[in-house]
């Protein structure tokens, strides 16, 4: 009898390894990431994945001497080193540049799920605390490096998104919109920020953009969802996978856009003068998809998270379902590719880096964690015609590479991307802890 429960343990414990194993093997991308890119990407069917695939570059930083590799035409050079997880970048008018040097707020809980994404960020270059500040950059002579690097601001809660309007700035926390008063030149701001509106935060998602609506009057603020599919309730998802309209002298907002899981970069294409932003997909459905977008973004729309994806593929693991969503789950105008992490946005409205890269939208791929072969670590530029979208049949045209080494580690990872004041693309790289310059060669 012993004998047989013996047997009858290990077969159990065989049977419980091959469903582990089955489950927990990365799921391989089979279509090339270009198929799953442009205004008319490939959406294969979903892989659905019990535990994600996980492939994260580890972090290592740069070696003495390296750096990305520029599109050709192109170089590249430090502006700013020694900087502290530097995420995102913001121009004043005067030239100088703003870097909020930042990172996720501490996690509470989160059981097995949250020990996994700790691990994981660990691994991307994302395990350290959050400075919570903001650094001025200077280059007051214009010779390409900043010689002034200092202190802006502290005593902020993850701080990401950074906008001028009127005699405000205004700072996106994780937890709040909030206000300084500044006037031209200020190199230091001690006084204690006001509360604009407060920003529902905690789970995943933590960082918080924004930018002025060119009627100078709201601001657009982005706050992704908590989960990656409602999967704790859609209560819990309660004003986030929006961008926010602001109206800040009355201290309240509206949801301006719904549906969009993790939106971060965004900008205003400066023909047509309309909000545009990228956005982070869900996970687990394989390598394959969903993919990360650029899309112009109108008041009113919904983008279809968590029930649809890519203008109406419905997302059957959630629960529960909302069929009447799906004709009005709006279609996204561009796919960057599946899991890429688009994270930073620019346009080229003042950029000086040439003809090719004249009209058209930058991009920081921040790069996948949970796609096989890895997928962003990268710039790249989307081409767009003279009617303010994305050109025809054209797929995204790397402007910085070289982020991974030949062992596929990440030396750095881009987020930000922004013009500085005589043309040159500034790249914030959170590992690399440097924010680098690209220029048209000479």
């Amino acid at each position: 009898m012993r004998k047989h429960i013996l047997i009858v343990l290990l077969l159990i414990v065989l049977v419980a390894g091959g469903i582990f194993y089955w489950l927990s093997r990365p799921d391989v991308a089979k279509l090339d990431l270009a198929a799953v890119s442009g205004a008319r990407p490939t959406i294969s069917e979903p892989r659905t994945q019990m535990i994600p695939t996980v492939a994260v570059a580890k972090a290592i930083g740069w070696p003495q001497g390296a750096k990305p590799t520029p599109a050709a035409g192109l170089s590249v050079a430090a502006f700013a080193a020694g900087l502290d997880h530097p995420r995102w970048l913001y121009r004043l008018p005067n030239g100088d540049v703003l870097v909020a040097e930042s990172n996720s707020p501490p996690r509470k809980g989160g059981g097995i799920t949250g020990w996994v994404m700790g691990v994981l960020m660990g691994r991307a270059g994302a395990g350290v605390p959050s400075a919570n500040r903001i650094t001025l950059l200077r280059d007051a002579n214009g010779d390409g490096v900043a010689e002034q690097k200092s202190t802006f601001m502290t005593g902020l809660n993850s701080p990401f998104g950074m906008t001028l309007m009127g005699d405000w700035l205004y700072i996106g926390n994780t937890d709040a919109l909030v206000r300084v008063r500044y006037k031209a030149g200020d190199t230091t701001i001690t006084a204690k920020p006001e509360t604009v509106v407060k920003l529902q935060g905690g789970g995943n998602h933590w960082a918080r953009n924004v930018i002025a609506n060119p009627d100078g009057k709201t601001l657009y603020v982005t706050v992704g969802s908590s989960s990656n599919i409602a999967e704790n309730g859609i209560e819990r998802e309660k004003y986030r996978a929006n961008i926010l309209q602001v109206y800040p002298e009355a201290k309240t907002y509206r949801v301006y856009a719904a549906g969009l899981r993790n939106p971060n970069g965004m900008a205003i294409e400066p023909h047509t003068r309309r909000l545009w932003t990228v956005v982070n997909e869900r996970d687990m459905l394989g390598s394959d998809l969903a993919p990360d977008y650029l899309t112009q973004v109108e008041m009113g729309d919904h983008f279809g998270w968590p029930w649809f994806y890519w203008g109406g593929y419905p997302d059957t693991r959630v629960d529960p379902p909302n069929p009447a969503l799906q004709e009005y789950s709006k279609r996204p105008d561009y796919a960057l590719g599946p899991h890429v992490a688009a994270l930073g946005l620019s346009f080229a409205a003042d950029a000086k880096l040439g003809a090719r890269f004249a009209n058209g939208a930058f991009v920081g791929e921040h790069g996948s964690w949970n796609r096989s072969p890895v997928s962003g670590y990268k710039v790249v530029y989307v081409p767009f015609a003279d009617n303010g979208y994305p050109a025809k049949n054209v797929k995204p045209i790397d402007v910085l590479a070289g982020f991974l080494d030949q062992d596929g580690a990440a030396q750095g990872r881009p987020v930000a991307v922004i013009t500085d004041k005589t043309g040159a693309l500034l790249v914030a790289d959170d590992v690399g802890n440097t924010i680098w310059r690209v220029r048209a060669a000479q």
